[in-house]
């Protein structure tokens, strides 16, 4: 893609000066732009052509910024948030990438002064899930391209629409600061206006004898981007895999399930799988995103929460939004279901299926396969028999090929859509086997490898795919849910390991901890960093201080705590029990209050765990 015309082009480095009643942000890479003046006190924003005069007795504090991620307006103040510290980690499509190391949230609340006490105990509470944002990882931008397109898509684009700003080339669904930017856009200032996405680059170097070199690894949250690079003979080809996160219905993996009414569906993730060989560059995009019905797995203490349809009704119309939207964006369909035929994941699967036969046309396919009944915990290769059923349309449908010149070739014309019930681990399975063949037809198709030679035909190629695909499993279930995907042993080994079946116990486990008692807060983060909560006077909340009943005294740390107690006591009575009766009598009421405590807490769980307190806007 062509850089933006320099008129557009955006400030690289800048110098913020804080003075006690505004911040200058002020462009230092040799720009001639004007300086940009925010209040401390209502978070206004103009520019200037010159600094005010430094106080002597004063002096403004002065750092180096490298980007303005954008403005959230609370209750009483608005907040500043900028990228203090970045660094080059690699490159997409030729065009350099920059990791952002650190990011700092100044305040503009002077006016917070004048308000109410309330009003001043509600903003504390707010600002203080903004501190999150300065603890994010794997937030990724670009100065010279848009990372929020695909290949195809930046291919695509017109010439006019080439030299627009950034964000006004951007996909909005993939922007993480699409909410945050919208004070920058209204006030027109778009050499400040940098897009940012979540994500990670790994690069891994092979040489010609592949050996391996080199692998870095840099963790995301949301988006993802690796890259490996690999020798075959005197043939020297590029691997990226980059994935984006829609922001729609963006959330946490047991507070945000299924679709809304609108047909966005959570966990949608676009993973885009490019190979670069000789000038040639070939793309080739698969999707995932949760059941698009309207469905419900609130956590309750229990190991796995139940599945709860809501408005079943509404279900044909809202896989009817969903696949429509799909259509719009990739062509023709293929819905893949991995989950399981009975139970739960039964009855969500079966409700699919009936509503897509509502939809299901030439250009859109629905199959089901039931992984687990098919491949159970270890016998991964009987994914061939899916691919089987599927190979048709992924070879109809194709991928993008452009030619040394960019000319296009061939273009991608249709989507594959996976999806299991967190569409993580399965999933991730799944995808990864489907990119592996895709990447064997397109060297084919370049003459790299013969008719029948594989990835698998050269084993340290075959190895960084796998970890390509590993870590990129890894790195999308992280941020939905808490932990590395689950089956990663067969993606990056090739075979299920006693090791990774030890793993996987135990990233269920922490999975259970961080769903139960930490992901209603990360949730509230944000619904209120990208918009889905819209702060305003007199808007509903829950806040801590205004929980009533049982709910605000509701503590299961406390609650356990009484009865391991309750236990301890009745062990330690039993054991005087020899001496005297009455302390056969209280252990047995020790114990038994304990059994009702823990009976108590079992039956009301959802109050016992860590809620969003945030309400989505209507």
């Amino acid at each position: 893609m062509e850089r933006a015309d320099s008129s557009q082009k955006l400030y690289t480095r800048m110098r913020l000066w804080e003075f006690p009643d505004q911040y200058i942000v002020e462009p230092t890479d040799g720009s001639c732009g004007s300086s940009l003046a925010i209040s401390r006190k209502d978070g206004s924003m103009n520019l200037i052509d010159e600094l005010p005069e430094c106080s002597t007795v004063r002096v403004p504090k002065i750092r180096t910024i490298f980007g303005v991620v954008g403005m959230l307006k609370l209750l009483a103040g608005s907040y500043l948030i900028v990228i203090t510290e970045r660094e080059c980690v690699g490159s997409y499509l030729g065009h350099p990438i920059f990791k952002v190391s650190s990011l700092k949230i100044f305040p503009c609340d002077h006016s917070l002064k004048n308000s109410p006490a309330e009003q001043k105990k509600m903003e504390t509470e707010f600002s203080g899930l903004l501190n999150i944002a300065e603890r994010t990882s794997g937030l990724y931008f670009s100065y010279e391209t848009n990372l929020t397109l695909s290949a195809q898509r930046l291919n695509d684009l017109g010439d006019e629409s080439k030299l627009l700003p950034l964000w006004r080339q951007a996909e909005p669904r993939f922007l993480w600061n699409n909410y945050m930017l919208e004070v920058l856009i209204d006030n027109k200032l778009d050499p400040y206006i940098l897009p940012v996405v979540q994500g990670n680059i790994l690069i891994s170097l092979l040489d010609s004898a592949f050996r391996l070199c080199c692998i870095r690894f840099f963790l995301n949250w949301s988006s993802s981007f690796h890259n490996f690079q690999a020798a075959i003979g005197k043939d020297i080809i590029d691997v990226t895999l980059v994935a984006r996160r829609c922001s729609r219905r963006n959330g946490t993996r047991m507070w945000r399930r299924g679709a809304d009414s609108d047909g966005y569906v959570a966990n949608f993730v676009e993973s885009e799988q490019i190979m670069q060989f000789n000038g040639f560059t070939a793309s080739f995009v698969q999707i995932r995103g949760s059941i698009p019905l309207l469905w419900e797995q609130i956590v309750d203490l229990t190991y796995k929460p139940k599945f709860q349809l809501v408005r079943l009704e509404e279900a044909p119309r809202v896989v009817e939004r969903h696949i429509l939207d799909l259509r719009k964006k990739y062509g023709a369909v293929l819905a893949v279901d991995l989950v399981n035929t009975h139970g739960g994941e039964g009855r969500l699967s079966e409700k699919f299926a009936n509503a897509m036969q509502h939809v299901v046309s030439d250009d859109v396919r629905y199959l089901h396969f039931d992984f687990h009944h098919i491949c159970g915990h270890v016998h991964f290769e009987r994914l061939s028999i899916l691919y089987e059923q599927i190979s048709d349309f992924i070879e109809k449908n194709g991928y993008l090929l452009l030619n040394e010149k960019g000319e296009k070739m061939k273009e991608q014309l249709g989507v594959m859509r996976t999806n299991c019930i967190d569409c993580l681990d399965r999933t991730n399975v799944t995808q990864s086997m489907i990119g592996r063949k895709m990447l064997e037809y397109q060297l084919r198709r370049l003459g790299v490898f013969g008719a029948e030679e594989t990835i698998s035909s050269h084993p340290n190629f075959d190895e960084s795919f796998k970890i390509l695909w590993a870590n990129h499993g890894d790195e999308i279930s992280l941020q939905y849910s808490g932990t590395p995907a689950l089956k990663g042993d067969f993606v990056r080994y090739g075979q299920r390991t006693i090791q990774g079946i030890l793993k996987d116990g135990w990233n269920s486990l922490l999975r259970y901890y961080l769903n139960n008692f930490c992901d209603g807060t990360k949730q509230d983060a944000i619904d209120l960093l990208q918009g889905h909560y819209i702060v305003s006077v007199g808007r509903d909340m829950t806040p801590s201080s205004q929980k009533g009943g049982l709910e605000a005294v509701a503590s299961f740390p406390l609650a356990l705590s009484l009865v391991l107690t309750g236990f301890l006591f009745a062990t330690m009575s039993l054991r005087q029990g020899q001496y005297e009766l009455r302390h056969f009598f209280f252990s047995f009421m020790w114990a038994s209050l304990s059994v009702v405590l823990a009976v108590f807490v079992r039956a009301n769980g959802r109050i016992f765990c860590n809620r969003p307190r945030l309400h989505k806007p209507s």
